[in-house]
């Protein structure tokens, strides 16, 4: 265990139970959806990615994107 994650579970230890279940089962959510999203990716054939990869070009082309500059402008 890292030295971070040891310094997390000590705080946590100082919380109420309540506080300490609620925490715990969001990185549990957290967790599983990441451990999810990878299996899917693992999953992904060379022939998926482009299939997605040909739609997101004529999405681009079609002006059905917003650039991305203008969703996290600064």
């Amino acid at each position: 265990m890292t030295q971070l994650l040891r310094d997390l579970f000590s705080q946590l230890e100082q919380l109420p139970d309540d506080q300490q279940d609620a925490i715990a089962s969001r990185l549990l959510t957290e967790l599983n959806d990441d451990l999810r999203w990878e299996k899917n990716f693992e999953k992904t054939t060379e022939a998926q990615w482009e299939k997605m990869a040909i739609m997101v070009r004529q999405e681009i082309l079609m002006g059905e994107t917003i650039p991305l500059n203008e969703i996290f402008s600064a």
